[in-house]
């Protein structure tokens, strides 16, 4: 007890007092190192700002040179790692400090809310699966999304909005890889070659985004080799060759699905019934078949599907002409050009729909009704 108090008490003894010395010059050091740290932050965020700054005006590096010198004789000379590593400090960077991870899901929500147009599932699976994977702290596998529907019913719009929201540069960022099949795979000749080129770009960039995206165009069009090329990536695997992918998102697009999706949405509509209230039960389980059954597509036979890796399959309906207005007027603000009903009205009577003698579907969705509004303008 006494020992306690001695310790709290306001007279030291010699052993004490040496002590309290002691600290006091210990803390009197780390106060030096303190203004040290911060003297090197304030120099940095000068040379970091004047290194941006010159590259944008050069005018204003004017009259620098002779500063810089004097700073470098003080001993403020860094590198421009340094610097880097500086500024990606204060958000999530990969490990060349381009491509900052944003994860703005509240950005996500908003957009598809305001801009997706006639697509009430895509937006709530879509925004559900990625919010999930975000929140979960260690994935046990990638989220694994295949978007389906006729052309022009929003799934690049949403694939493009998905890697704008959870990524800094977006569809640029380093994180961000986008495979069209058709153009990066056009020769079944080199299908060997293909597979370890897609590999390869699958492992690094892993390496370097532990948050990657990788975007799959045409999907249907893929060969089935390749499909299982990236199967063990999406799979339920802690790593693959030191690369683990549990935080990685995977889309694949295909046009694939279309008809049983159209199909659907006729049969509500022909009941009365409103379009809103189709729901994944109506949809999920025929599209799945469709796939299977349906020998053009790679999906058939693709271990993706067989082992059950694709998390969703998200729907995309088709759009109706109220729709096409939306994006008619959606086109006519990007533009800044001022609208009215009766443009948006002869914007979307441009379009075909179907069936011909409903006129129910847009036929190319919402594509290609920024070119069209062209031809209305006096």
């Amino acid at each position: 007890m006494s020992d306690g108090l001695v310790g709290r008490g306001r007279h030291w003894g010699p052993k004490e007092d040496q002590t309290h010395t002691i600290g006091k010059g210990m803390q009197l050091g780390h106060d030096e190192t303190m203004k040290r740290h911060l003297g090197t932050m304030h120099a940095l965020s000068r040379q970091y700002w004047q290194y941006l700054a010159c590259g944008l005006w050069q005018a204003s590096c004017e009259g620098e040179e002779d500063e810089q010198a004097d700073m470098d004789q003080e001993g403020w000379s860094l590198p421009l790692e340094m610097l880097s590593s500086w500024y990606c400090s204060f958000s999530k960077c990969c490990e060349t400090g381009d491509c900052r991870v944003t994860n703005n899901i509240t950005g996500l929500e908003s957009d598809l809310n305001r801009r997706l147009h006639g697509q009430h599932l895509a937006r709530k699976v879509i925004l559900r699966a990625v919010r999930g994977l975000l929140q979960r702290p260690q994935p046990e596998k990638a989220l694994a999304l295949s978007f389906h529907g006729w052309s022009g019913t929003g799934k690049n719009f949403v694939a493009r909005m998905i890697a704008d929201h959870l990524y800094r540069d977006g569809l640029k960022s380093e994180c961000v890889k986008v495979f069209i099949s058709l153009f990066h795979f056009p020769h079944p000749g080199y299908l060997d070659s293909y597979k370890v080129q897609l590999k390869k770009q699958i492992s690094e960039t892993v390496k370097l985004c532990e948050q990657a995206l990788f975007i799959f165009d045409e999907a249907e069009k893929l060969h089935t080799d390749l499909l299982d090329t990236i199967k063990p990536y999406v799979d339920h695997y802690d790593s693959i060759g030191q690369v683990d992918c549990g935080r990685s998102i995977f889309l694949f697009l295909s046009n694939s699905g279309g008809n049983t999706i159209n199909e659907v949405a006729l049969d509500f509509w022909r009941a009365g019934r409103a379009r809103e209230e189709i729901t994944m039960d109506y949809l999920e389980q025929p599209l799945r078949m469709e796939l299977k059954e349906s020998p053009g597509t790679a999906f058939a036979h693709s271990h993706l599907l067989e082992e059950n890796l694709i998390d969703f399959f998200v729907p995309f309906l088709p759009l109706e002409f109220h729709h096409v207005k939306l994006c008619a007027r959606d086109a006519f603000v990007a533009q800044g050009l001022p609208y009215t009903e009766t443009a948006l009205d002869e914007v979307a009577r441009m379009m075909v729909f179907v069936p011909k003698d409903k006129r129910l579907f847009s036929a190319q969705g919402c594509k290609s009704v920024s070119q069209r509004i062209n031809y209305i303008l006096p």
